[in-house]
């Protein structure tokens, strides 16, 4: 190894993750969400390590093709279902199940339908207002899908603001759904990660857990392990210098940041090309030798630089801790004004990954 920034990937956290999902809406079908690299956890490494749940979403179909081909064999779903008729043949000859979400997708089947069933959900837009029929199109949309060379697997709707638990659009969403699907037997998929912890009422005969599964909680100002979750990445990295500057002296780009008092400043190899959040704020925490400090100066693309004066102990060498365990990435993702989604996603190809 060279440069020490590493993804570590805990497999037994996805497990146990996967059964706490279960153990909040017991009896449902468990889709897993692992699209977007497994929310940047490896989407192979995470389809194995939850090789317990009973199907996969993924985004489209290179990403399905991406896990067939390494052997997963696990009932999969094209959550932005096929953007052309060239895309059928491999749906079918794959296995996997698309999704219909507009009129345009249905037209295509109509007019080029494909040699062999396909097998589909169809979504409804209950007022997330992205993907999905208007209720009111619901029934002409089923009759045609009837008519088609098709499977019908279920009827799914996706809420816009379950992580919000006092906001009324979420009983408005369900109210809508139950009315546009009341006629129908087939299956129910409602509930994402907040949907499953917040709202029980969401949870269907099929949930589809995303960012719970990696063990980070979809609420503002909670943390996984208040819902019972384990971290399933950590980001690490070494310090590669400790620097002694005199008080008045300014540090990193800009010198925004100024020395209050002659002090130790240690640089740490991760920066925003690894994919740290160049908009981490300084005080942002930072584990060295597992003891906070505080962030210092901006971001750079490959370094950050912070505050050792709690730590005069420190050397070259020593290791850092990003995100983990012992610091959730809710909390740095609050310090950079973001999400812990886009953090664990936004992890680039250089940094080097292994599984515990």
């Amino acid at each position: 190894m060279s440069r020490p920034a590493q993804a570590v990937l805990d497999a037994p956290a996805l497990a146990h993750n996967l059964q706490r999902v279960r153990e909040l809406a017991p009896g449902r079908g468990v889709m897993a969400v692992i699209k977007a690299n497994g929310y940047g956890h490896g989407m192979i490494e995470v389809a194995h390590a939850l090789g317990e749940a009973d199907a996969f979403a993924v985004a489209c179909l290179d990403e399905a093709l991406l896990l067939r081909e390494a052997g997963i064999h696990h009932p999969m779903v094209l959550l932005e279902g096929f953007f052309g008729p060239e895309e059928f043949s491999a749906i079918v000859r794959h296995r996997l199940t698309a999704v219909i979400h507009h009129e345009e997708q249905l037209r295509m089947l109509e007019t080029d339908p494909p040699s062999a069933p396909l097998s589909v959900w169809l979504k409804i837009d209950s007022g997330m207002h992205r993907l999905g029929l208007a209720p009111a199109k619901v029934s002409a949309a089923y009759e045609r899908l009837k008519a088609l060379p098709v499977q019908l697997q279920g009827l799914m709707t996706h809420l816009a603001c379950a992580d919000e638990r006092d906001n009324p659009t979420t009983p408005r969403q369900l109210a809508c759904f139950q009315q546009a699907t009341a006629s129908y037997a087939e299956p129910k998929s409602i509930a994402n990660s907040a949907g499953i912890l917040a709202w029980p009422q969401s949870h269907g005969d099929w949930v589809r857990p995303g960012v719970m599964l990696y063990g980070a909680s979809p609420f503002a100002g909670q943390m996984g392990q208040d819902h019972g979750l384990r971290p399933a990445l950590s980001l690490h990295s070494q310090l590669m210098a400790v620097n002694r500057f005199q008080r008045g002296e300014r540090v990193g780009y800009g010198g925004e940041w100024q020395c209050p008092e002659d002090m130790a400043v240690g640089v740490v190899a991760i920066g925003y090309g690894d994919g740290y959040p160049r908009h981490a704020q300084g005080g942002t925490p930072v584990l060295v030798n597992g003891r906070r400090v505080p962030l210092i100066g901006r971001v750079s693309m490959d370094m950050i630089c912070v505050d050792l004066r709690s730590q005069p102990q420190a050397r070259i060498g020593d290791p850092v801790c990003l995100w983990g365990p012992d610091l959730p990435v809710e909390e740095v993702a609050g310090h950079a004004g973001t999400i812990a989604y886009e953090l664990l996603c936004r992890i680039t190809s250089r940094v080097l990954s292994r599984s515990e």
